[in-house]
C-alpha cells in the first residue's frame, strides 16, 4: 500500500467522484505504483482523514500540459477549475525542470 497527501480540495474532488485521475510527479517513489495497487489518501494538514482508492491504470508523459491535452478538466480535478489554473498549482510543486527530469505520471483511481 502506498499512502500520499492531499490538499483538502483535491481530497474532496476524489471523494466527491469528480476527480478520477490524481497527478503527481513520476519519481523514485511513484515508479513503485502498479496497477492493482492500493493508495491511502491522508487529507492535509491534520493528516487524520483518509481513503483508499485502487489503481486502474498509469498514464506517463512528459509534462502535465502533454497529459491535459488528452484529458478534460473534470476528470483531473473539477469543472470548477480552469486547465491553466491546475497547470499553476501544480507546477508550484513540479516546477518545469522536475517535469523534464522524471516525467510526470496520471494514476486512473477507483475509490475503495
Amino acid at each position: 500500500m502506498h499512502e500520499m497527501k492531499l490538499q483538502p480540495e483535491y481530497y474532496d474532488f476524489i471523494l466527491n467522484g469528480t476527480k478520477r485521475i490524481e497527478i503527481r510527479l513520476n519519481d523514485e517513489k511513484r515508479r513503485q505504483i502498479k496497477i492493482g495497487d492500493t493508495i491511502k489518501f491522508l487529507k492535509e494538514p491534520e493528516l487524520t482523514e483518509s481513503f483508499k482508492v485502487k489503481v486502474i491504470d498509469l498514464l506517463r508523459y512528459d509534462t502535465f500540459e502533454d497529459m491535459f491535452k488528452d484529458f478534460d478538466i473534470s476528470v483531473l480535478a473539477d469543472i470548477s477549475m480552469t486547465k491553466e489554473e491546475l497547470i499553476s498549482v501544480l507546477e508550484e510543486f513540479y516546477p518545469k525542470e522536475k517535469q523534464k527530469l522524471y516525467g510526470v505520471l496520471g494514476i486512473k483511481l477507483e475509490l475503495i
